[in-house]
């Protein structure tokens, strides 16, 4: 798994340069990819993209428990299915995960945020199915919020534009159908 998280990185690295070619580097954060990992864990467990009742595992909950997470947060999580006798070809599986985010505008608008400057990306595997996660964070220069209220946004963008410093808030979209 942590070649096709790799590639993810990697493929979504160069995508939000052909979107926006201002838009900021992602650095990779350990954090974050424990975080996305625990994500995707615990949607192969339960076979679904349901948070379930884990706090540990949802950017939003992340925020709330971590001064340092303020600002942006979005979330993309998407799972592919493969059959033993082909196994997972990790380039192929990484470019179908980005191709179905880019293909949806909420999980293209996290992908392509120029701002987001963190990311972490997360997979695992659970019978025939892979599922990803990858977090996008930015603080927006804001720092620490004073105060831990969570408040969901429709994008990136209008997050941003609605902020009046300290701003929190978590870009989750739904997941594409697989």
């Amino acid at each position: 798994m942590p070649a096709l998280e790799t590639s993810i990185y990697n493929l979504v690295q160069s995508e939000r340069l052909k979107l926006d070619p201002k838009a900021r580097t992602l650095a990779l954060d350990p954090e974050l990819v424990d975080v996305a990992r625990k994500r995707s864990a615990q949607m192969a467990k339960a076979n679904s993209f349901s948070s379930g009742s884990d706090p540990h595992v949802s950017a939003t909950l992340l925020m709330n428990q971590d001064a340092k997470f303020q600002g942006l947060v979005g979330e993309n999580v998407a799972a592919q299915h493969y059959t033993a006798d082909s196994g997972i070809e990790v380039e192929a599986f990484a470019k179908r995960f980005v191709d179905g985010w880019l293909a949806s505008k909420p999980h293209q608008e996290n992908l392509a945020f120029a701002e987001y400057d963190r990311t972490g990306v997360g997979a695992a595997v659970n019978g025939d199915t892979v599922y990803v996660t990858q977090l996008f964070t930015t603080d927006l220069g804001l720092g620490a919020a004073p105060s831990p209220k969570v408040e969901p946004m429709p994008s990136p963008q209008r997050a941003k534009d609605d902020a009046q410093p300290p701003l929190r808030g978590a870009i989750v979209p739904s997941p594409p159908p697989h």
